[in-house]
């Protein structure tokens, strides 16, 4: 029974003391875990972004088959004099791409392509490190949030499959009386594919991560169904898209027709067929795989266009701006992938419309998370 006041007790008497509710408990004792582990996946973004760059200039150099063994351990240590250059030379010269393609080479021109591999493999191995040390600094330190383990375990886990899939890759072209001059198109575009794959877990992280867990609860009562359901579909469509260019990549394919709108003067182009089987032509045949790029990035830019009408039309000032950068940058790339195909793809070319795909990636991940986790205004539109 609640105590009676007294007729003439003071007012300024003090009241019994009473539990005052707390709010963001959700979060107390993991904010700060949740900003360091979301800085530790921002510096991963950067070394995937990177390692992606360097991977793509791998590529255009040629230079993914210089290496020719996968040593996870002892390959991170290059040739230290001149008898081990001697040594990878020699190992180099035993395999296709030296003896159809590269048989002009000194031992000067090999270091070029090997520095660049090298470089690959060990920002690949920088970035397992990276991982593993932030893991289980968090880990052991028990400030990895709620449901968080699993998911960072799932990029560690993604990671090492990326490695041996990179050797995969490259292990189609060190071949000896094969004919092969490079990797597999097919595995190229798994590795890329996984990549891309790993840098989007990455950036949804990151963008989790930087609102409080009470926020997003409250923001997914928000959630904008449709708009997240078509953003959802271009981002599965934008990924295929990644897909045929790396295709186009893995077989120079960006280089054989020079022209546009048409191909060689007409619309689909000559011996589209001519491979047997006929399915090697999707993934081998140039023209095929060219063509089968530029229709998609066609058919890619007019779904953005639709994904985006719809995204203007969201309540939220920051998803409308999201869905508008998406459109800018998917704008961009359409015209940079056409100016790519007229200079007949140059590397320093090619490499920005590889950086764009990136940037577009991002984007329309970002884009997709703000239409289920939207950011409230207010009337006046502040955030």
């Amino acid at each position: 029974m609640a105590e009676k006041r007294k007729l003439f007790e003071e007012v300024g008497a003090e009241e019994p003391s009473r539990p005052i509710a707390q709010p963001g408990l959700i979060d107390r004792g993991r904010s700060s875990a949740r900003g360091a582990i979301r800085i530790w996946l921002m510096i991963l973004f950067a070394l995937v972004f990177l390692m992606i760059a360097v991977g793509g200039m791998t590529r255009l150099t040629d230079s993914g088959l210089s290496i020719t063994e996968w040593r996870p351990v002892t390959g991170a240590i290059p040739p230290l004099s001149a008898s081990d250059w001697q040594s990878e030379f020699e190992k180099y010269k035993e395999i296709d791409e030296f003896q159809l393609q590269n048989s002009w080479m000194t031992l000067a021109d090999f270091k070029v392509i090997y520095w660049w591999e090298w470089g690959h493999r060990q920002l690949g191995r920088v970035i397992g490190l990276v991982w593993f040390v932030g893991f289980m600094w968090f880990l052991l330190r028990r400030q990895i949030p709620a449901a968080w383990t699993p998911r960072l375990l799932l990029l560690g886990g993604l990671g090492g499959l990326q490695g041996a899939i990179g050797w995969w890759m490259v292990a189609s072209g060190v071949t000896s009386g094969e004919g092969m001059l490079d990797v597999a198109s097919y595995r190229l575009a798994t590795h890329l594919g996984l990549a891309f794959v790993i840098l989007g877990f990455i950036t949804w992280y990151v963008l989790m991560l930087g609102r409080p867990e009470r926020d997003l609860m409250q923001a997914r009562r928000a959630k904008e169904a449709k708009q997240f359901s078509l953003a959802t579909g271009l981002m599965h469509f934008a990924f295929l898209q990644i897909l045929l260019g790396a295709l186009v990549a893995g077989i120079d394919a960006g280089r054989y027709f020079i022209d546009w709108p048409l191909m060689q003067g007409q619309f689909f182009p000559p011996d589209a067929f001519n491979l047997e089987p006929v399915w090697r032509n999707f993934f081998e045949n140039p023209g095929l795989v060219q063509f089968m790029h530029r229709m998609s990035g066609y058919l890619l830019f007019i779904f953005g266009v639709v994904v985006w009408l719809r995204g203007r039309k969201s309540a939220h000032a920051a998803t409308r701006f999201a869905f508008n950068a998406v459109m800018a940058v998917l704008t961009l790339q359409v015209v940079w992938g056409i100016f790519t195909v007229l200079y007949a793809a140059p590397v320093h070319i090619a490499l920005v419309h590889q950086a764009l795909a990136v940037v577009l990636w991002v984007l329309i991940i970002r884009a997709r998370f703000l239409s289920g986790y939207p950011i409230a205004q207010s009337l006046r539109g502040a955030a």
